[in-house]
């Protein structure tokens, strides 16, 4: 049951968010919610079961103790993302903050941790392979939230080329707090994350399927080609050479 738990965890995550483009309105707000919580619940699940209750409380203490701090500043200060603001169609909210971001951030904080193990070997190189991922996939989730009015920017320009409504500073925003998170992480779990394990396959295996499906759901599905080429590009860069190591750790 602990090996087949993320897996069961990840399938349900995959079917999820298969069923988003096919939703609209408030259901589709729903399964986004739903979908973040899977999400964590791999994510802490995961990292309790193969790295142990150290690992676990460090990802909770800093991503979404963390996540949940820098949104609260963001919205109330404009910094680092910018000035916006929450339309409150995501759920409870505390500080102007739904609870659900935060978890958004300790979701996909692990499995970016984790690919960037193998990516690189030292820690300074490993954090900044990780950063750049995480920072990357608000590339893809910025415009999908926006399009969907859960929330808006009130200055967003400049922007980048085919993703108006966002500003460029939201992105480097990102790429500083991620920074600083993967930092956190690395130090709060010290030697109990800082070697690639097989159990890792599960948040490998979500890492590259959130890169994937969010190309394919944005070009495709969604109407939004421009944030899937630019998506593409950048978390492709930090996340596809993660494929040979795979390989070769065969």
């Amino acid at each position: 049951m602990r090996r087949s738990l993320p897996w069961v965890l990840l399938g349900t995550l995959v079917l999820a968010q298969i069923c988003y483009p096919l939703t609209g309105g408030d259901t589709r707000a729903r399964l986004t919610v739903l979908t973040v919580l899977l999400g964590v619940a791999f994510s802490v699940t995961h990292a309790l079961l193969t790295r142990g209750m150290r690992a676990a409380g460090a990802l909770v203490l800093t991503a979404t103790l963390g996540g949940f701090a820098v949104e609260a500043i963001g919205v109330a200060t404009g910094f680092p993302f910018g000035t916006y603001e929450y339309s409150g169609r995501l759920g409870p909210r505390l500080l102007d903050v739904p609870l659900i971001i935060p978890l958004a951030w300790t979701w996909m904080a692990w499995p970016a941790w984790l690919a960037a193990l193998r990516v690189a070997r030292r820690r300074v190189p490993r954090i900044l392979v990780a950063a750049a991922g995480l920072a990357a996939w608000d590339l893809f989730l910025d415009p999908q939230m926006v399009a969907e009015d859960y929330w808006r920017w009130l200055d967003p320009i400049p922007a980048l080329p085919g993703v108006p409504g966002i500003p460029i500073g939201n992105y480097l925003g990102w790429a500083g707090f991620a920074v600083l998170l993967m930092t956190a992480l690395a130090a709060a779990t010290a030697r109990s994350v800082a070697m690639p394990m097989p159990a890792d396959s599960p948040a490998l295996a979500l890492w590259l399927w959130t890169y994937a499906s969010s190309v394919l759901a944005h070009a495709v599905f969604l109407g939004l080609p421009a944030s899937a080429a630019w998506g593409a590009v950048l978390m492709g860069a930090a996340v596809l050479p993660l494929l040979p190591r795979l390989r070769a750790a065969r």
